[in-house]
């Protein structure tokens, strides 16, 4: 059986390890678009995001983490492995607190990288593209929904909101770790960023926003969905 294959953005600015990479990645059958500098990676992902990511840390100008929270304030749930010189636990835990999935340290073994690779395409792959829930029908990867028939577009913290609560579904989910995961925001801070973007989702979403069936509030703790 062979093994499915991705869309993978690559980000290194090392040409040695960009070009083995490449050739090792492709030679896999994934299709892999590589920068070497932080700036085009951001621009590319207007254009849409790549199944997995693959960063390096230390980019010129704009850094390999400001290119991981920018895709991960689109959608949590693409996988990103940062790729890196660096060996101390503060920058490994800084990587991991900024929503990185996995962490490859230089000099690596390239075989254990593409096993990562392949086990988060595995894992991707196993996702629904779609996810139905009442009347509704929504694609958070295109940042649409289609609710009685209506095609409905959603921002990008929209999209992140309601795909961390899908995946998290049933779970009461705290105000905090919303504005943490999707916001990048410290989660001791006071605001009602939340609060006001999910009563824009709700009028997306609910077909009664007033008295929701799928972003239900838990009192006291933040929100919970509810297909």
């Amino acid at each position: 059986m062979s093994e499915p294959s991705a869309q993978l953005l690559l980000v290194e600015d090392d040409e040695t390890i960009a070009f083995g990479l490449v050739h090792a990645l492709q030679r896999d059958g994934h299709q892999v678009v590589h920068f070497d500098n932080g700036e085009e990676a951001l621009d590319s992902l207007e254009r849409g995001l790549p199944d997995i990511a693959i960063l390096d840390l230390m980019l010129p100008g704009i850094s390999g983490l400001e290119v991981l929270r920018a895709i991960k304030e689109r959608d949590p749930r693409t996988p990103v492995i940062l790729l890196t010189a660096r060996s101390s636990e503060s920058d490994r835990v800084e990587g991991l607190d900024s929503g990185a999935d996995d962490y490859i340290t230089k000099p690596f073994s390239l075989k254990v990288l593409m096993a990562k690779v392949r086990a988060w395409v595995r894992r991707t792959q196993a996702r629904p593209g779609e996810i139905r829930f009442g009347d509704v029908e929504a694609d958070l990867r295109k940042r649409v929904i289609r609710r009685s028939g209506e095609e409905i577009r959603l921002t990008t913290h929209e999209a992140a909101v309601l795909s961390y609560l899908i995946d998290n579904k049933g779970r009461p989910v705290p105000r905090e770790e919303l504005l943490e995961k999707v916001w990048g925001y410290s989660p001791t801070m006071q605001t009602r960023t939340v609060d006001n973007q999910i009563l824009k989702l709700r009028k997306k979403v609910e077909e009664n926003p007033s008295d929701p069936r799928h972003i239900l509030t838990i009192h006291g703790i933040g929100y919970r969905f509810e297909s």
